[in-house]
């Protein structure tokens, strides 16, 4: 398994490369972090990520000394493939379905990113860039997949990817009931009905 582009930018301001094994176990409980994080907040065990991982909470502590560390890794790494994804997508995909799944996708980060509030909020005061990188990326990935559909004619032409962004991120404040991800989700098809209405194709 290839490591984590985090993973790979401690490594190269000057940490020791990781063994193989313990590479493995690192991913391990950052994806396990992510989906734990994301369905219980940020209050979720750090032991029971560790059980989870298959791994003993001294593993977890070698790796991640503080929660917010941990939290760190996780928010990034979610941002990364969020952006990865819009690459992905449009190569595999129409322009519009592209654009809808990564949408989909999208409530799926704010889903972690809402988990992960807490500690966001105190990594703010810390890393004044860790939002500013991300959320910069996060929305030049939608602006492409945004002007590509437009160009095509597969959404409206009177779309700004601003706009789009905004309504998405309307989710994220919209009450955590335990419909919610169902709910975004219907919210994403609707957005994207509205996007497509009066679309020409061009190509």
């Amino acid at each position: 398994m290839a490591a984590e582009p985090s993973a790979i930018a401690e490594q190269s301001a000057g940490a020791k490369p990781l063994r193989v094994d313990a590479q493995r176990n690192r991913d391990r409980l950052v994806e396990v972090a992510a989906s734990v994080f994301a369905e219980r907040g940020i209050d979720a065990s750090l032991e029971e990520i560790a059980r989870q991982a298959g791994v003993g909470i001294g593993t977890l502590y070698r790796h991640f000394p503080t929660r917010e560390h941990l939290v760190e890794v996780v928010y990034r790494r979610e941002a990364e493939a969020l952006c990865a994804a819009a690459g992905e997508l449009a190569q595999k995909h129409s322009s519009d379905v592209a654009l809808e799944q990564w949408m989909q996708r999208f409530v799926d980060y704010i889903a972690t990113k809402r988990g992960l509030a807490t500690s966001l909020r105190i990594l703010l005061t810390t890393n004044s860039t860790l939002f500013s990188d991300t959320s910069g990326r996060v929305s030049q990935a939608l602006r492409q997949l945004v002007e590509a559909a437009v160009a095509d004619g597969t959404i409206r032409g009177d779309v700004d990817a601003s706009d789009v962004l905004h309504a998405l991120s309307g989710i994220y404040s919209a009450p955590d009931t335990p419909e919610w991800r169902d709910r975004s989700g219907r919210l994403v098809k609707l957005l994207m009905d509205g996007l497509r209405f009066g679309a020409v194709k061009t190509r």
